[in-house]
C-alpha cells in the first residue's frame, strides 16, 4: 500500500475502501478488504446508507489476526439531519447542531471500536453559511481534544464556498471528498486550488460515474498495453493526479488487482490522452 502525507504530516493510504450500501455484508467485506491489503476505510454515521458498527466488526477481525489500530486510517462523517432516514437518526434530532455533531462523533468511535478517528468529515455543506461555520467550529474542537486527527468536507462542489470555509477556518480542512464525474467538470478548478492549499482530494463513484471513459478506445488500448483492466488504468490515472479514490468493490480478485496498481506508472503521453477524456 502506498501512502500520501497530509497537511497534518500524517500518512493516508493512496486508496480507501468505501463501505456505502454494503448492508449486512459490511463486516465480511471490510475484513476481506483489510486481509487483501487495504489500510484505509471510509464510512459514515448514517444508517440509511452505511452499517458503521459492522465496519467496526470487520476491523475487530483484523485486530484479532494481529493487525493494529495504528496501521489503519479510519474515516467517517457527520451527516446532517435532512440526509437521514427519520426512523434511524443516530443522534437527538431536536438537539443543537453542536450536540448532534458531538454525539455523532461519539457514536462513530463506539461503532468503530476506537478512541480516535483519523478523519472526520462533514458529509455535506450546511446552509446558511453560518450553520456551516458553526459546524466547522465543533469539528475544530474535536481536533483540539484529539478525538479526530483530520477534518474535512464531502459533497462540496462550490469552489467559492470551499474558499470561504478555508479562509474562515482556524483549523484548515485537510480533505475534500467529492463525486468524480462530468457534471462538475471533474472538479478541475477546485482540485487545483485544493492542492495548492495542501488539501487532499478524495473521489467517489470514480468508476461507476464514468463508464464512458472505462469503455473508451483509449482506456482499452492502454489497458491492453499493460495487461491490466480498464478500472486499474483509471484508478492509476487518478492517483497520478494526486487523487485518493474510494474503492467499493465486493470482489476479492478486484481488491488485489486494484491495490497492485502502484507497480506500474503511466507515461506523460498516456496521462495526456486520458486527460482529454475528462471534458
Amino acid at each position: 500500500m502506498h501512502y500520501i502525507t497530509t497537511n497534518r504530516n500524517l500518512q493516508i493510504p493512496s486508496m480507501l475502501y468505501g463501505t456505502a450500501w454494503k448492508k449486512e455484508r459490511t463486516a465480511d467485506l471490510v475484513a476481506l478488504a483489510l486481509e487483501s491489503g487495504f489500510r484505509g476505510i471510509d464510512t459514515a454515521c448514517q444508517p440509511k446508507h452505511y452499517e458503521e458498527a459492522l465496519v467496526g466488526e470487520g476491523c475487530a477481525r483484523f485486530y484479532a489476526t494481529g493487525g493494529k489500530r495504528e496501521d489503519l486510517f479510519l474515516q467517517t462523517k457527520f451527516t446532517p439531519l435532512n440526509a437521514h432516514d427519520s426512523q434511524r437518526v443516530p443522534y437527538d434530532s431536536h438537539a443543537s447542531l453542536e450536540e448532534q455533531i458531538l454525539t455523532s462523533c461519539h457514536v462513530s468511535k463506539q461503532n468503530l471500536q476506537t478512541d480516535y478517528l483519523d478523519s472526520f468529515l462533514l458529509h455535506s455543506p450546511l446552509f446558511p453559511y453560518v450553520n456551516l461555520l458553526s459546524a466547522w467550529k465543533v469539528l475544530e474542537s474535536l481536533f483540539d481534544k484529539g478525538d479526530v486527527r483530520h477534518i474535512g468536507i464531502s459533497n462540496c462542489y462550490d469552489s467559492s464556498l470551499l474558499h470561504k470555509l478555508f479562509e474562515d477556518a482556524r483549523i484548515k480542512p485537510s480533505i475534500v471528498q467529492n463525486r468524480f464525474y462530468a457534471d462538475v467538470h471533474y472538479d478541475t478548478t477546485l482540485r487545483a486550488w485544493a492542492n495548492e492549499k495542501g488539501m487532499i482530494y478524495q473521489s467517489f463513484w470514480t468508476l461507476s460515474a464514468n463508464p464512458h471513459i472505462l469503455h473508451s478506445l483509449i482506456l482499452q488500448e492502454i489497458a491492453q498495453h499493460y495487461s491490466k483492466s480498464a478500472a486499474q488504468i483509471f484508478y492509476r490515472y487518478v492517483m497520478h493526479q494526486g487523487i485518493i479514490p474510494l474503492n467499493g468493490t465486493t470482489s476479492a480478485q478486484h481488491m488485489k488487482e486494484d491495490l497492485s496498481i502502484g507497480e506500474f506508472t503511466l507515461s506523460p503521453l498516456e496521462i495526456e490522452r486520458i486527460d482529454a477524456l475528462l471534458v
